[in-house]
């Protein structure tokens, strides 16, 4: 299944797989290159980076399967981040944020040489800065734009203000805001971004819709009631994978999510993707909304 990502043009796989671990994996190149042609199989062809991904690793290891199977780029849909410096011995002191426009520019150009290729689908900011000028970032995208280095253009973890004003600055459309999302975190439901995407008809694209494995935690009484909840729903619905049911309840939701998987693990993939196709009735939604929340809706 795929989706146009906010009514943009930019086309989507409705799942996307996330290559945040893509180092912790121990791929080679070749093992690397059959989990993205197993992941195509599936129908899932969006990959989610960043540049400081794997301490700036990731993108690397990536554009090394597109090296020896360049016709794989076609087939596919990259989305990276720019914005974040990781601490390094020589140079870098502290972990910070830096949007500036000559950033922003050699980002890309470090990330487009990593990954072997000529153009990237989607750019996001990955997270907001105190000190971004958004005048300063509006000129790197429409440079990016105009280069045709860059399709198109969102951002990462930003709040509704944050996200109008950088858009009031920006000619073409920001695409999505990857927030995250999943039963046992639900900041953007409660501090209204949802109510905001539903009104701007942005697809958000979601990351960590597992908790991080925290919703599996036996020893966090949150995480103990949630399960519950999630496994008495698999129950009823005679859905057998309990992450087949987070993605599904996710997905049951009018905002058009777009959840990225995090596993290296094709069965796992096999789980989201095996969501698309299941409506989950209002009530069970709610059994988990409520079993989140701790407590019965008022």
């Amino acid at each position: 299944m795929r989706i146009n990502v906010s009514n943009s043009g930019l086309e989507f796989s409705r799942i996307v797989q996330g290559m945040m671990r893509l180092k912790q994996w121990d791929f080679s190149t070749k093992e690397a290159e059959n989990f993205l042609l197993k992941a195509i199989d599936l129908g899932v062809t969006t990959f989610d980076h960043a540049d400081i991904y794997g301490n700036y690793t990731c993108e690397s290891l990536f554009g090394e399967v597109l090296k020896i199977n360049p016709s794989l780029r076609n087939k596919i849909q990259i989305v990276t981040k720019t914005g974040i410096i990781l601490p390094d011995k020589e140079k870098k002191r502290i972990h910070y944020y830096d949007t500036t426009k000559s950033h922003i520019l050699e980002s890309v150009d470090r990330s487009l040489n990593n990954l072997h290729t000529d153009h990237i689908d989607l750019l996001l900011i990955h997270r907001p800065d105190p000190l971004m000028d958004p005048t300063e970032i509006v000129e790197a995208f429409l440079e990016l734009y105009k280069q045709g280095k860059v399709l198109y253009f969102g951002v990462s973890n930003f709040t509704m203000q944050q996200f109008n004003t950088l858009q009031s600055k920006f000619s073409l459309s920001l695409v999505t805001n990857q927030i995250e999302l999943s039963p046992y975190n639900l900041d953007h439901i409660q501090n209204d971004n949802t109510y905001f995407l539903l009104e701007k008809n942005i697809n958000p694209m979601i990351w960590s819709p597992l908790a991080g494995g925290k919703i599996f935690d036996a020893s966090n009484e949150k995480s103990v009631k949630i399960l519950s909840a999630l496994k008495e729903v698999s129950s009823e619905m005679n859905v057998v994978e309990i992450d087949t049911v987070i993605y599904a309840w996710l997905l049951n939701h009018p905002m058009g999510a777009i959840p990225i998987s995090g596993s290296g693990k094709i069965e796992r993939l096999k789980n989201a993707v095996n969501a698309l196709n299941i409506k989950m009735p209002r009530e069970l939604w709610f059994k988990i909304y409520e079993a989140a929340l701790g407590h019965d809706v008022p």
